[in-house]
């Protein structure tokens, strides 16, 4: 793992923890508590898309939103070009809020159905006093229009009016309004057409390359993972189990949950055929996750120690290539 003051890194996670209190009784008392996201550790380097993977309900999401402190972490650090986040207070956390912005999943949900893309648009340019004019805010709107492919006629209508693409080209171009450096894509492309997926992929790789940005891009779809990501790291039940660059990992997959979730992927020529994994069991439950590895009640390779130790993520492949880590006793 890299340290914090490594050059070319833009953000480092650092044992972070999100769990969630149950509480019970009649005085409300916590009586249990769900880890959402357990022990994560990971950099993020500038101008990369760092793609996130994993099934439903394994934290994904939980675990972008808490590095933008839009959720607070329970534990663990967050550093952002060097300056860990989670010691700042809301003053100061509202003006990082222009270099670390968020995409939803949602594009129907994510805005405000009474107010124009005009309003949409320039509301964070007012919030965080860009623009000293009106003339200047409205030409900068204008602008963002014409940099993610919507019509400028768009402006004065309402977000009922648009098709789900269009809607989510409105919240990029909300998210670029403040001039970001980071942004967080909670599955952006999920809620849409898969015809309409690969424009918005490629509207993403462009603004990338022409804005310099960086991507946490969070998806289930593995396959547009690949497309987008430089590296990718592979979550199960709140804890990252494998972690390598998109090739490698695609390629050479080390971790038996990443290969079970790699095996599922179709295969567009009939006459090629890839044997299925087929995992045993459900995903336990992250009120009551099992002892020592998460993942080996539906391990094909389980054995003793994996009931006992839990495997750290560890450097798997020879130090003078690149990163490959897993977490497993047995790889």
């Amino acid at each position: 793992m890299t340290t914090v003051a490594d050059s070319g890194i833009i953000l480092s996670v650092r044992n972070l923890v999100k769990r969630y209190p149950i509480q019970g009784g009649l005085l409300s008392k916590e009586v249990g508590s769900v880890r959402a996201v357990s022990d994560v550790s990971f950099d993020i380097k500038k101008g990369e898309t760092f793609g996130l993977v994993g099934e439903s309900g394994c934290g994904k999401s939980t675990l972008g939103r808490t590095i933008l402190r839009l959720t607070e972490p329970s534990s663990g650090q967050i550093f952002f070009k060097g300056q860990d986040i989670t010691t700042l207070n809301p003053h100061d956390l509202r003006k990082l809020r222009r270099q670390m912005q968020i995409i939803f999943q949602d594009p129907y949900a994510s805005l405000n159905p009474r107010m124009t893309v005009e309003s949409i648009l320039g509301e964070p340019l007012t919030i965080h006093g860009i623009c000293n004019s009106k003339q200047e805010r409205r030409e900068r709107i204008l602008s963002l229009l014409d940099r993610c492919g919507l019509r400028r006629e768009s402006i004065s209508r309402y977000p009922h009016e648009f098709s789900g693409g269009q809607r989510q080209r409105i919240c990029i171009a909300r998210a670029l309004a403040v001039e970001p450096d980071f942004i967080v894509c909670d599955e952006p492309v999920s809620a849409l057409d898969v015809s309409i997926q690969a424009q918005i992929v490629n509207l993403m790789q462009d603004l990338q390359r022409d804005l310099g940005l960086t991507y946490l891009f969070i998806a289930h779809d593995l396959k547009v993972v690949q497309h987008i990501s430089t590296r990718v790291a592979v979550m199960y039940l709140g804890k990252i189990v494998e972690l390598a660059s998109s090739d490698d990992l695609y390629q050479n997959p080390k971790h038996p949950y990443t290969q079970a979730l790699l095996s599922a992927i179709p295969i567009p020529d009939p006459t090629r055929k890839r044997e299925r994994i087929i995992l045993k069991g459900d995903v336990p439950s992250p009120l009551q996750p099992p002892p020592g590895c998460y993942f080996h009640p539906r391990c094909p390779r389980s054995k003793e120690d994996c009931k006992i130790a839990s495997p750290r993520l560890e450097q798997q492949s020879d130090p003078s290539r690149e990163s490959h880590e897993v977490s497993c006793h047995y790889v």
